[in-house]
């Protein structure tokens, strides 16, 4: 009986191993469009996991809601931040801290 749960505790573990990997690179990708879509530059090519919890989508199930972390540039002299929110693999929203574009 505990070899089941074990695995039941290792297979559950991959899952969400493997989910959270596709939800950053869905962020990491979603963060540089939209960089290039309002010329900036994406510093340092990453997204930061900032947090994590379960949240309902619209049919009510849970997911994870995940909050990323990201430096731009207007210039190339200067780091602004900007944050994306995910919910599973969903991009919900993309916030850029005001920047000047000289």
């Amino acid at each position: 009986m505990i070899h089941i749960l074990l695995i039941g505790i290792i297979l559950f573990a991959l899952y969400f191993f493997s989910n959270a990997l596709k939800a950053r690179e869905i962020a990491f990708h979603a963060a540089k469009r939209h960089c290039q879509k309002l010329d900036l530059q994406m510093l340092d090519e990453y997204v930061a996991l900032t947090g994590f919890w379960l949240k309902r989508n619209d049919d009510g199930h849970f997911q994870g809601w995940r909050s990323y972390s990201f430096e731009f540039s207007a210039t190339g002299l200067e780091r602004y931040h900007g944050k994306l929110i995910m919910l599973g693999t969903r991009l919900v929203s993309v916030e850029l801290e005001p920047y000047i574009d000289i």
